[in-house]
């Protein structure tokens, strides 16, 4: 299972390029998309693979030495032999999702998984790694330093303990003997919360009692869909909400630090609006020769101007104030 983002893909054209054509495994790789991103992907690894690549199918079955791509907009799980695509929530804040295809395959195949996570920004990834090693599996990072944007695997690092470590080009070769290695199959029972998580991420039928059953409610709610979230302690502080939408501790972080700096933006906007409005009614009233009404607008407008000018203060300190020379040039 490989599991890659911002700065990814040429890392992933080079591990697939450098996997032999017997590879001993089925290979299933989820990167981030915008939902209307065309369905190229799979052709542009398909050119740089030794392994044939193929865009994931409903139904298509689970085949070693293939190399199956999600889709843009869908998350890809597994069964014991096939493939499956849904349009279940988003997990930290992407469709397809890394932590969906980890988790879900740690749930079906258990110690016979290696999860891989490359380059890419905050945390997809860590919990569904954190799933596959607790399911016995082997955990796989892009050394940091070698990652354009290392967040994604040292995210990792800090959430399991990794069992390899390596730049891109190294990862094929460990891969391989990783692969051709025994490994025990146990009769060990699929953790409840795992199994439960993944029937949430392909079916849109979750309830708060779902939820209730594998964590505790918590005084936030979903930056997506303003729901309650409840906080998981498996993998790592994680949130979801009754419908399903989850967040790493981070990724809740960044979102609702984007929702307050709209929230800010949408605050000045409407006081440099009630700013305008107050000028426009001083100025009837003092045509009408109202000057006590005129007076109390003038007031408005200005108390208007004055909070407009400390939200803009608190927005260029969040992001550094802009060069006013530059602008003027």
């Amino acid at each position: 299972m490989i599991g890659a983002s911002a700065g990814g893909l040429a890392p992933l054209r080079a591990l697939l390029g450098s996997l032999p054509t017997n590879f001993p495994a089925a290979v299933f790789v989820v990167v981030h998309l915008a939902p209307e991103t065309p369905s190229v992907l799979a052709d542009i690894l398909d050119a740089a693979s030794r392994l044939p690549v193929v865009a994931a199918r409903i139904g298509a079955r689970i085949r070693s030495g293939t190399v199956t791509v999600a889709p843009a907009d869908c998350h890809l799980t597994l069964t014991h032999d096939t493939v499956l695509l849904s349009r279940g929530p988003r997990e930290n804040r992407h469709r397809p999702s890394i932590d969906v295809l980890f988790r879900s395959a740690a749930v079906v195949f258990g110690p016979r998984v290696t999860g891989v996570v490359l380059s890419g920004l905050l945390d997809d990834g860590s919990a569904g790694l954190w799933g596959i090693k607790r399911r016995g599996g082997i955990a796989v990072v892009q050394d940091p330093e070698d990652a354009e944007f290392p967040d994604m695997p040292r995210n990792a690092m800090e959430a399991v303990a990794v069992d390899v470590c390596a730049p891109a080009k190294d990862l094929a070769e460990r891969l391989v003997r990783i692969a051709r290695e025994p490994i025990e199959i146990t009769a060990e029972a699929v953790p409840p919360d795992m199994a439960r998580e993944v029937h949430m991420a392909a079916h849109i039928d979750s309830t708060m009692e779902d939820l209730d059953g594998i964590g505790r409610r918590v005084p936030f709610t979903c930056p997506e869909c303003g729901g309650a979230l409840w906080e998981l302690d498996s993998g790592g502080p994680r949130f979801r909400c009754h419908v399903g939408h989850a967040y790493s501790l981070k990724t809740l972080a960044s979102e609702q630090g984007a929702r307050v700096e709209a929230a800010i933006w949408a605050g000045l906007r409407k006081l440099e609006e009630g700013e305008r409005l107050a000028r426009r009614l001083e100025t009837h009233a003092r045509t009408l020769g109202n000057e006590r009404s005129a007076d109390y607008h003038a007031e408005m407008a200005r108390t208007s101007a004055a909070h407009a000018e400390t939200l803009r203060s608190v927005l260029e300190q969040a992001h550094g104030a802009p060069d006013r020379a530059a602008v003027n040039e």
